[in-house]
């Protein structure tokens, strides 16, 4: 049970009217943290990692501690590489072991992107258990050092998303709503819930076919995320969070411990603040006790 693909527990989790968190990890420290703390709540998880992580720590390192933290763990665990824009290195993954693959090509044309979704779709269905998410209009801030400003993010169209299904078999779906990665600069964020939950009828109402994906989690209001999971939403991105809990986690145990040189004391720190950040996402997405 405890090495999964997204798309086995993101059907569940649509039908049960609850979410998964995909939390983007950096390190060895937040990924046991975020697994100890699913672990704690008895909720599956979606283990992300962006391009650039993957690369510099390694796609073998990361898949052995994936492995051994999950074979380990009593609830379902997926890995997932998260707005991959190369399809070579979509296949390098989900061959190395990512159970997960998401192969970002929003920012091309229709045709291309259905074009080189599908190559990804077929690859992974071939291997077996990978599961493949797509997306379709552009979702703005940054994400993996890729910048999308607000006036280039466009909202996915809901006719050109059931062709964009229809065409390449996606597992999940990602539509461009008006959700950003990063901070919000605004208390208010302008989310197109209406649109959201018109594709969500139209492609999973009498079958789930791909459950939908909610990118830019970090800053939405709750009451945001209580309508996005009501209308259709069971996969959300959160990576800025996790980020600045390391980082501020860290600068504040630095600043006050300034004749302390023990990085094992700063790692403790760090695990702790990130499992109480998950803890809080984990009910707020309603997943506790869904394991």
């Amino acid at each position: 049970m405890s090495i999964v693909n997204a798309k086995e527990i993101l059907v569940q989790a649509t039908e049960g009217k609850y979410a998964v968190g995909a939390f983007n990890v950096t390190n060895i420290i937040q990924m046991e943290a975020v697994v100890e703390a699913h672990v704690n709540k008895n909720a599956p998880l979606i283990v992300q990692t962006s391009v650039t992580p993957s690369k510099f720590l390694g796609r073998d390192v990361i898949v052995a501690v994936y492995r051994t933290l999950a074979e380990t763990a009593p609830i379902p665990i997926c890995l997932h590489l998260d707005h991959c824009r190369e399809v070579r290195y979509c296949k390098e993954c989900a061959d190395a072991g990512w159970t997960n693959i998401m192969i970002d090509a929003s920012r091309e044309s229709l045709n291309i992107n259905i074009q080189r979704t599908k190559e990804v779709v077929d690859y992974c269905h071939a291997l077996g258990e990978v599961s493949v998410e797509g997306e379709l209009g552009t979702v703005s801030g940054v994400e993996d050092q890729i910048k999308v400003a607000e006036d280039e993010a466009q909202l996915c169209d809901p006719e050109k998303a059931m062709k964009f299904v229809d065409e390449t078999g996606v597992d999940l779906f990602a539509p461009a709503i008006g959700t950003a990665h990063g901070i919000y600069k605004t208390k208010n964020p302008k989310v197109d819930f209406e649109r959201f939950e018109k594709i969500f009828r139209m492609l999973n109402w009498e079958t789930i076919r791909a459950p939908l994906v909610v990118h830019g989690g970090t800053g939405l209001p709750p009451d945001y995320v209580a309508r996005l999971i009501e209308i259709g939403g069971s996969k959300f991105n959160i990576s800025t969070d996790l980020k600045h809990s390391l980082i501020d986690t860290t600068y504040t145990y630095i600043t006050g411990h300034r004749d302390e040189y023990n990085p094992g004391k700063i790692d403790a720190v760090v695990k702790d603040a990130i499992r109480e950040k998950v803890i809080q996402w984990i009910d707020l997405l309603g997943s506790a006790g869904k394991a």
